[in-house]
């Protein structure tokens, strides 16, 4: 059961039942699945699926429990040929009230990137984007493929490998036994 009138609506936090889950379900037709592939610069997004519930933890913080299931087609980051792969995932947003905020010019960040400050509404449409964002594959590399190595040197010139590069790759021979001259 939908508690949203339109999947993209954001439910009214004054509205919401205190003592029990409001659940939602949310699956985004193809033309919108076009719009959020070509938003997060990917080649296509289907099955895209995010079902969970929005519950009061104490009198004034929410929380939202989902499960978030995709199928992403990239390119490869090796020879741009089309990948595809399936993300299925929980995701946990906490909505506080109160988020201390301190004046300190300097400041460390919180290790917990899933609280969110509680405003009039929550989206379960905008934390399923963004946790879709946040999932896709940084690097998607099609199964068996390689960087191979380029060597570039000007003409006349020993090119430069990757092992002429490594400081201390000579070490090794240095310290055998044997090898002294006296």
């Amino acid at each position: 059961m939908s508690s949203t009138p339109s999947e993209t609506a954001a439910l009214r936090v004054a509205d919401l039942p205190q003592n029990r889950p409001t659940r939602f379900t949310l699956t985004p037709e193809a033309k919108a699945l076009v719009g959020i592939a070509s938003a997060l610069g990917v080649d296509a997004l289907r099955k895209l699926r995010f079902e969970g519930e929005i519950k009061a933890r104490g009198k004034r913080d929410w929380v939202l429990k989902g499960k978030l299931g995709f199928t992403v087609t990239q390119p490869c980051v090796v020879t741009l040929d089309p990948v595809t792969t399936r993300i299925d995932t929980d995701v946990e947003r906490l909505f506080l009230a109160e988020i201390a905020i301190p004046d300190e010019a300097e400041v460390e960040m919180s290790d917990d990137d899933n609280i969110d400050e509680l405003g009039e509404f929550i989206s379960p449409y905008d934390v399923m984007l963004e946790s879709v964002a946040l999932h896709l594959p940084q690097y998607p590399r099609k199964e068996g493929a390689e960087l191979g190595q380029h060597i570039h040197a000007e003409p006349g010139t020993a090119p430069m490998t990757d092992e002429d590069t490594r400081p201390f790759a000579g070490l090794a021979d240095l310290l055998k036994p044997g090898d002294k001259d006296s």
